[in-house]
């Protein structure tokens, strides 16, 4: 059970002592989009360079952007620990899921809630980590969608079958009153901004969430 904060809800103005506050967190969950896949334009690779120079935990860089097939392996080329890209603007999945792993990142891929699960299946065994997402992915804040849940049980029941040490992250809305819900399903890795980033503690909530969670094995 892993807690990647993101710091879409950080303060952008002091992204190193954000990182610093969450260092007892797993992961450091980057959010780059390109205002064509989504409507918002956060950062890209020049600020994950720097990121990653300081970040004392693992970056988990999730790309909401047109062409991952082109533009992603670069952040694993950057030292990324896992890069996400969105199925639904790849041209050759799997050709670059295995291009993200050849170059020492975890290789994960992304689904928008409208997106089902079941056509992406055979993707598996090239894949690290699937990311299903619990808002429309673009803006922090959002609130979360439980209608979601079946297509983490589906995620996780395909990796049961599947075999393997693959992760199942959600995105979007998870908070404290919402990460239970998503580890019953059987999500393992939870994003969380807002509820990190907007508590007067960000360390102290990445312990509350890890906690609540705990309990929870699949």
């Amino acid at each position: 059970m892993q807690i990647s904060p993101s710091i879409l809800s950080a303060d952008f103005a002091n992204l190193q002592a954000e990182l610093e506050a969450v260092r007892n967190a797993d992961w450091a969950h980057v959010d780059v989009m390109d205002a064509h896949f989504v409507p918002n334009l956060t950062m890209g690779l020049p600020v994950v360079e720097a990121l990653l120079r300081v970040s004392p935990i693992p970056v988990d860089c999730h790309l909401m952007i047109e062409d991952p097939d082109r533009w992603a392996p670069p952040y694993a080329e950057a030292g990324a620990g896992s890069v996400t890209f969105h199925v639904e603007a790849a041209a050759d999945p799997r050709r670059l899921a295995r291009t993200l792993r050849g170059l020492g990142a975890r290789a994960s891929m992304a689904l928008k809630p409208g997106t089902p699960w079941t056509p992406y299946e055979d993707l598996l065994p090239d894949l690290d980590m699937v990311l299903v997402m619990t808002v429309e992915p673009g803006f922090g804040g959002q609130s979360f969608m439980a209608d979601q849940m079946p297509k983490v049980r589906q995620v996780r029941e395909s990796v049961r079958r599947h075999g393997g040490q693959i992760w199942v992250q959600v995105d979007g809305g998870v908070s404290a009153t919402t990460i239970e819900q998503c580890a019953e399903a059987g999500a393992d890795v939870f994003v969380a901004g807002s509820a990190v980033y907007g508590a007067q503690d960000a360390a102290a909530a990445v312990d509350e969430l890890r906690a609540l969670v705990s309990q929870h094995h699949c």
